[in-house]
């Protein structure tokens, strides 16, 4: 039982009448007739929380499953009322590490009626929580009390990484999906023979084929010379490389940096997936942490979703050359290499450079690094003091470091991708979309 607001007025109110009793009468009588006014309104304060019991309204959450890291969750709750109108506030016990905009819920329903509600639960750490029950409010039929009770509902909830940008992510692909292979065999690129046909004005000349011309050089009705028409190769092999080392723990906008990087690996594994590329990957720090064989099929997906979710990153320098050695033993066939990473400094990025140089010339490295947008803002606003102009020449400093190491990767033939951290995962695929349409592997 708690008191309302018209409930605490009242028993206020028989504070506030009590001089004027003493005033007319003596004191002693405005005591007990004080005494009296309070112990009359909270009985009625106490019937109107008791008579709630038999009217309680019903509520139910919507069965979660998994959500999705650093994105708005919505939680769905379904309110029943009974046979009288209804005036509630609800907490769900939702996890404390979670950040929700609106944690209380209130609604007003009439009699024999329903209503969903629902709010947004926003993590920053993957991992299981615990779900606690749903604690409601009630308010009585006189407005003088609340009746408080516990729905039991507790159950554990799995964080997932970006399952909902996935989703997205899933549709965009089915349906560039069609256009970007019809377009490719109309322009013939690609490495793989697909028909022959007639040549037209403006085809290729090296993609002449003379023995299938000299062949229908017996039939002089029809066009002597014929043209390979080439698609992109579907049998190609993407291989992921995650490095979960220091660098990867620090904290950008609101994530950590490996979870930003495992939401880039994961959108690339589907892009490559749904393009027919055979897809592994390697999570690495001073050793291998989880190593995926490349795979081919969307039920390949599942697979690296399960077992890369648990990971975490740890505190320790990464074996760059170590983790290339065991996949340069591990895979044969020429590949897409793609490491995912940060840079600092081109002497602190030594060790990273030799081991994609040691990719090439077989396979196709491509190392792709998240950057932090605060240090953008920093560096590329004006500064109106002293303070904060120092702040800004440390970023500019930065990212002239970067672009130094950048420089030095480039050079040795190695492709690079560096972009804020919050907008990675889509840079990244549409880089994958612009090498497969090129046909670079």
């Amino acid at each position: 039982m708690i008191p309302s607001q018209r409930g605490y007025l009242l028993l206020i109110l028989g504070i506030l009448i009590a001089p004027v009793l003493a005033l007319v009468f003596n004191q002693q009588i405005s005591l007990i007739a004080t005494l009296i006014y309070d112990a009359v309104i909270l009985l009625f304060i106490f019937l109107d929380s008791w008579q709630v019991r038999k009217h309680r309204a019903e509520i139910t959450r919507q069965p979660l499953n998994r959500l999705s890291i650093g994105r708005e969750n919505p939680v769905l709750l379904f309110v029943k009322s009974g046979i009288k109108a209804i005036n509630l506030q609800i907490r769900d016990n939702y996890p404390p590490e979670f950040e929700v905009i609106n944690p209380i819920l209130k609604t007003s329903l009439p009699a024999n009626n329903s209503t969903e509600l629902t709010y947004n639960v926003k993590p920053s750490q993957r991992g299981e929580y615990e779900w606690g029950d749903i604690q409601v409010r009630q308010l009585g039929n006189w407005g003088l009390a609340w009746h408080q009770w516990k729905i039991p509902a507790s159950f554990k909830v799995a964080v997932y990484p970006d399952l909902i940008g996935l989703r997205a992510l899933t549709i965009r692909l089915t349906l560039l999906g069609a256009g970007t292979m019809t377009q490719a065999r109309k322009f013939g690129t690609g490495t793989e023979f697909a028909e022959l046909r007639e040549y037209n004005s403006g085809d290729d000349l090296r993609l002449i084929d003379w023995k299938a011309t000299a062949r229908r050089l017996a039939a002089p009705s029809k066009m002597p010379l014929q043209i390979r028409v080439l698609e992109p190769e579907q049998e190609q092999t993407l291989m992921i490389l995650l490095d979960r080392g220091r660098l990867m723990t620090a904290q950008v906008q609101g994530l950590k940096r490996f979870d930003w990087g495992l939401n880039a690996a994961l959108s690339l594994a589907m892009a490559g997936l749904n393009r027919g590329d055979k897809v592994g990957v390697t999570v690495f720090d001073r050793n291998i942490a989880a190593s995926i064989p490349p795979e081919r099929g969307q039920s390949h997906f599942n697979k690296i979703l399960e077992r890369l979710t648990p990971l975490q990153p740890v505190l320790l320098e990464p074996d760059y050359v170590g983790a290339v050695t065991t996949f340069v033993k591990q895979q044969n066939r020429r590949s897409l290499v793609v490491l995912i990473t940060d840079i600092v400094d081109s002497t602190a990025s030594a060790e990273l450079l030799a081991a994609l140089v040691r990719l090439k010339p077989r396979y196709l490295p491509f190392c792709v690094t998240l950057r932090d947008p605060q240090v953008d803002h920093i560096a590329h606003n004006f500064t109106a003091n002293i303070h904060e102009s120092y702040g800004r020449a440390v970023a500019l400093d930065l990212l002239a470091q970067r672009q130094v190491a950048f420089a030095k990767l480039k050079q040795k033939g190695v492709l690079v991708l560096d972009a804020p951290a919050n907008l990675i995962s889509d840079q990244l695929v549409e880089r994958y979309l612009q090498l497969k349409a090129k046909n670079q592997l």
